[in-house]
């Protein structure tokens, strides 16, 4: 594994609401060597909404690259490294609202990364709470992010569906039917807090794609919010399977 830090940055106000899908529409996108990570027998995806502040790449501030928004569509799987599982996340969209940030994603770790122009808003709300909206304009539309979460902040209970689905600490692409792409992310046990009327209108066919429309146009099966803190990327590898050595997509 890679020592060296790629990006250094905090990760702040993390909205995440969690959707159950049919695990088939996300094959396509699995890494090899890894399988998927089910929660009670649950495939989940997560819509992902957070700040990205005071980033750093290589230790260099990138001048009106520092502070941004993300949001994201992630999925879960397990990697299994010949001793124990490594817990970690498939991206299959990634909006930001720098061209540059996702220039360099895409081609340094084979992401999906799309720039678009980009908004957020915290503010306050009744009953010791905050509202947080995150924002990204599409084909002359502004979709939305966002949710009323208390202020009061407790640690993730163990085993919980919290637990499962903030502490995967690594993330997989997919590079081909027989490369993926493996790097590592760290960060502190994240502070929670309850949500409360959470939205999400987004136009989910153009964006993630027609596949997951039935499953993102429901209620969630689930919604959290994160504090947040400082994180690092390192440098990550390849990892490359032999195809002829088959893998269950499902664990």
């Amino acid at each position: 594994m890679g020592k060296h830090k790629f990006l250094e940055a905090q990760w702040n106000d993390l909205l995440m609401l969690n959707y159950e899908v049919d695990p088939e529409i996300l094959i396509p996108y699995l890494p090899p060597a890894t399988v998927l990570d089910l929660w009670q027998g649950k495939a989940l995806v997560s819509i992902v909404g957070f700040m990205f502040n005071q980033t750093r790449v290589l230790g260099v501030k990138w001048p009106f690259h520092v502070n941004f928004e993300e949001v994201n569509l992630r999925f879960y799987v397990k990697h299994f490294d010949g001793e124990k599982w490594k817990r970690g996340a498939v991206f299959v969209s990634e909006i930001v609202p720098k061209s540059i940030i996702a220039f360099i994603a895409n081609n340094l770790y084979k992401e999906h990364y799309r720039a678009m122009l980009m908004r957020h808003s915290k503010t306050n709300a009744p009953d010791n709470h905050t509202n947080f909206l995150y924002e990204w304009k599409w084909k002359g539309k502004w979709n939305k992010l966002g949710a009323t979460v208390s202020n009061a902040y407790t640690s993730i209970p163990p085993n919980s569906p919290e637990e499962f689905i903030f502490e995967h600490y690594w993330g997989y692409n997919k590079l081909t039917d027989t490369k993926t792409m493996q790097y590592q992310v760290e960060h502190v046990s994240w502070q929670i807090a309850k949500v409360k009327d959470y939205v999400f209108d987004a136009d989910i066919a153009t964006l993630y794609g027609k596949e997951f429309v039935p499953f993102l146009s429901q209620k969630p099966h689930s919604a959290f919010f994160a504090k947040g803190s400082d994180i690092s990327v390192r440098i990550g590898e390849k990892l490359v399977i032999d195809p002829e050595l088959p893998v269950s997509p499902v664990l």
